[in-house]
């Protein structure tokens, strides 16, 4: 009886051990995680909603199969999970974002955080390829980020942060320049069309952003890259510069493919519907911001070039303007051409044009009220993109080593 009960004691004092161990937030971090997962190594474990007083999962891909959890020092082990693939893909902050950027990538990127681990982040150091007011970068970034929360992007879900805060961007650049023939970035289309537009500034930077946009990727090796379809050949330029590296050293970089969605994937400008709405449009009428007012938003849907028949009809050839038109109306509502057609079949533009702007309004209402209550709030707004950066700094240091080591470096 005595024998029984003193393995009753004993085993009453394992688990006591055991779950003390599991759970004591009077432990130090580095004391705290070995006493955890003592066979796991560590890295650096601060991504956590740092004004809620429960620990916040940000994301599950610091160990193949494991999902942590961390609250100052505190950590649990939580529910086991499948590794989802990666995308990430940016935005200059050099303007407003516009009805094109939304329907064209950001509400497509807001319906992929339950099937990918997303990273975005504002292209700040893209941006001063061309001359920038500092004040106005600052704000747009700001504004930038604000807007993506609003147009659906959770913090919770996706990592958002500033490309300039994360420093590895601007270190690996570096290498891959030394990896990209001078031939490949000479024949990019957009070097070509920035330079035609700012001739007084044809800088190194413009020439060589090809090779800080394949650094963007690369770093978090990525599966897919959502891009429009005229920004193809900067993936497919990425993808060469890896494939380059990775014969020379290995298997270092993940080669991407491009995620470019079917529908609302370049929305045209509404002066000229032959271009793509570009935030960068002199006139004023041509594009539509996430900012804009209704009034303004009727204005220029009203204002917009068609042509000189009436029949709301799809034909991107023959009559562009109306074809745009309906290629908006159709993102806004989720309604065929065939329903669109039918929808105004007899009524002509006069008609057609407001439609579209009140469909437009019931979409961007919404995030710009929405945007403006989530600027005032700047505490909250410090907090996503710090923690965004802290996450992606994490994630690049990682490839940045295995590259400073591939070719040579010494080791810091």
């Amino acid at each position: 009886m005595v024998y029984l009960l003193m393995v009753f004691i004993f085993f009453i004092i394992i688990f006591y051990k055991a779950g003390m161990s599991r759970e004591n937030p009077s432990l130090p971090p580095d004391s705290a995680k070995n006493s955890i997962f003592p066979s796991i190594k560590f890295g650096n474990p601060v991504f956590m909603n740092c004004n809620s007083k429960e620990p916040v999962v940000k994301y599950n891909r610091l160990y193949p199969g494991i999902l942590l959890k961390f609250h100052e020092v505190c950590i649990k082990k939580v529910t086991i999970m499948d590794e989802k693939k990666v995308l990430l893909s940016g935005i200059q902050p050099s303007g407003d974002l516009t009805l094109g950027s939304y329907l064209g990538a950001i509400k497509n990127w807001a319906e992929l955080a339950d099937q990918f681990d997303c990273y975005y982040f504002m292209a700040d150091m893209h941006t001063i390829t061309v001359r920038q007011n500092p004040a106005d970068l600052r704000s747009h970034t700001l504004t930038q980020l604000a807007q993506y929360i609003a147009c659906g992007l959770d913090p919770e879900k996706n990592t958002l942060f500033i490309q300039s805060h994360v420093h590895q961007h601007a270190e690996l650049a570096w290498v891959l320049e030394c990896y990209t023939m001078f031939g490949e970035l000479s024949r990019m289309t957009q070097f070509k069309d920035k330079s035609a537009k700012n001739a007084e500034n044809i800088n190194g930077g413009l020439f060589a952003y090809p090779s800080l946009m394949a650094a963007d990727i690369l770093l978090y090796r990525p599966d897919f890259v959502p891009v429009g379809e005229d920004q193809k050949q900067h993936v497919e330029l990425t993808r060469d510069i890896a494939n380059r590296f990775n014969g020379l050293y290995g298997d270092v970089f993940k080669i991407p493919e491009p995620y470019i969605p079917k529908v609302g994937a370049r929305v045209m400008g509404l002066q000229n519907p032959t271009a793509k709405m570009s935030k960068s449009d002199k006139d004023p009428n041509g594009c539509v911001y996430l900012k804009d007012d209704n009034d303004t938003i009727m204005r220029k849907f009203k204002r917009a070039v068609t042509d000189s028949e009436t029949c709301v009809r799809y034909d991107r050839q023959e009559k562009p303007g109306i074809s745009n038109l309906m290629e908006i109306y159709s993102a806004c509502t989720g309604k065929t051409y065939a329903e669109i057609e039918a929808e105004f079949q007899g009524k002509g533009y006069g008609e057609f044009k407001p439609a579209v702007g009140e469909a437009v309004i019931s979409v961007t209402g919404p995030i710009r009220d929405e945007a403006q209550r989530i600027l005032k709030d700047k505490a909250y707004l410090e907090s996503v993109y710090k923690a965004g950066a802290e996450k992606a700094s994490y994630i690049a240091e990682k490839t940045l080593r295995k590259v400073y080591k591939k070719i040579g470096f010494v080791a810091r």
